[in-house]
């Protein structure tokens, strides 16, 4: 499994190794019943602190992509079906709502506002 994280990206981390385990596993790239790296070997791998690899681990789990089965590892759980899950649209709208507040609060424009965030998108990690 490929990780990258931009430690210069504003964003977070945990979120980008959630993304992008997300995308690989709608994509097919991960199969079910396919073990993660260890939460210590991932964040040794990506320079990370535990607890950040800990946390998109957990939010894996919560949306029911992931299952971590004590000592015997992380696996992904089920069909690729889960990774659009009504979840993600209400995390998605939640995400652009906080977004729409800190742009407003600034006062940037709102066509001004989307430019910035299309380009935020296009420079992530694919």
């Amino acid at each position: 499994m490929i990780l990258r994280v931009d430690p210069g990206s504003p964003v977070p981390p945990y979120e980008q190794i959630r993304s992008q385990v997300t995308r690989m596993i709608a994509s097919g790239v991960l199969q079910e019943g396919q073990r993660l790296p260890a939460i210590r070997q991932l964040a040794s791998d990506l320079d990370l602190a535990g607890g950040t690899v800990a946390r998109a681990y957990r939010e894996l789990e919560r949306d029911g992509l992931i299952v971590t089965r004590g000592r015997h590892g992380t696996f992904v759980n089920g069909a690729r079906e889960r990774a659009a899950s009504p979840d993600r649209e209400r995390r998605l709208a939640e995400a652009a709502g906080a977004f729409a507040v800190q742009a407003a609060q600034l006062g940037v424009d709102p066509r001004e506002a989307l430019k910035v965030a299309q380009q935020a998108m296009q420079s992530l990690p694919s």
